[in-house]
């Protein structure tokens, strides 16, 4: 058996006992989370970034749990903006990207903005990236959305403070091509915001994720892909998303997943240029579990672009003169 073969069953191996180990543990996180992550894997491993050929563009939002309410009326549903963008210089395997995440709950509100490399080293048929990202995590608070049942005297009743915060993580990706693994942590700094107030401390703590994925072309321009995303916070809870997505001729794509728990969902997309540039996603949640806390449905919309990079070729052409030509 060779090398290669070796590294390609222990992956297999690997995928299949963290599947089983997880099973029994699922939590909530920090971060925000998307339906169609299979489509945003630089979000979650920077190591994804320019590992295609071309310029990627894609806008999310995210509105959860439809017109949910307090009890005491007011709203304060989870509502998610992703904007990333992403290119690579092929003569030196370097990928770069930017992700913008605006991420509003309740009184509290988040927003990312990070910067990410990533450098791709070909291995036989395989590709191995490794991947990292600089950036600026903001909280905020706004101190009027807050419903307090038994206020402290030094609580303020209005009022919006907000602080930012230095933020890294890095990421390694093999792709071999019909399969794919991602392992990547995110906020290693473990930033704590205390908006003035040491007593308030809330610590952005360090995220953790394995994203999974397996291509299969059983027929013709049909092409089916399976894919498990497993998030963990400091290695204490878990939580998983799994999804089966069947695409053709690259122009249409749908399938189902399913949020650990949580809730059930449907994805569909659709080209809508000629050239597959633009496409299209939407992604319909319906809760399943604790929907005694929740709305019973989640909507999620994506725009993706791809501007293909353009080469030149010089045609030489021949110049004549009286006195010579070339």
């Amino acid at each position: 058996m060779t090398i290669k073969s070796r590294l390609d069953n222990f992956l297999k191996l690997g995928f299949l006992g963290i599947l089983f180990f997880i099973t029994g543990y699922i939590q909530a996180q920090q971060d925000a989370q998307f339906t169609q992550y299979m489509f945003n894997g630089m979000y979650y491993n920077p190591a994804f970034a320019g590992k295609e050929s071309g310029y990627r563009f894609s806008a999310l939002h995210r509105s959860q749990w439809a017109n949910y309410t307090t009890s005491s009326g007011q709203g304060g549903a989870p509502v998610t903006q992703l904007i990333t963008a992403e290119g690579r210089l092929d003569a030196k395997n370097i990928g770069y990207g930017l992700t913008i995440v605006n991420d509003q709950i309740g009184a509290t509100g988040n927003l990312e903005i990070n910067l990410q490399g990533s450098y791709q080293k070909k291995i036989n048929r395989a590709t191995l990236s490794f991947g990292g990202y600089l950036g600026m995590f903001s909280s905020s608070l706004d101190y009027g959305e807050i419903i307090v049942v038994n206020p402290e005297p030094n609580l303020p009743q209005s009022g919006k403070e907000s602080q930012m915060a230095v933020d890294f993580g890095a990421g390694i990706l093999y792709d071999r091509g019909k399969y794919y693994l991602g392992l990547s942590t995110k906020h290693l700094t473990q930033p704590s915001f205390d908006f003035g107030d040491a007593s308030y401390a809330n610590q952005l703590k360090n995220h953790s994720y394995i994203l999974f994925g397996y291509r299969v072309r059983p027929i013709g321009q049909l092409r089916i892909e399976p894919s498990l995303l497993i998030k963990t916070v400091s290695f204490n809870n878990f939580s998983y998303d799994v999804s089966v997505m069947a695409t053709h001729q690259n122009k249409i794509n749908g399938g189902i997943a399913y949020r650990g728990e949580e809730s059930v969902s449907f994805i569909l997309g659709y080209s809508l240029l000629r050239d597959n540039s633009l496409k299209l996603g939407y992604a319909f949640d319906l809760v399943v579990g604790g929907l005694e806390a929740k709305s019973p449905t989640s909507h999620e919309l994506m725009l993706r672009y791809v501007l293909p990079t353009v080469s030149r070729e010089v045609e030489r052409v021949i110049q004549r003169t009286p006195r010579y030509r070339f």
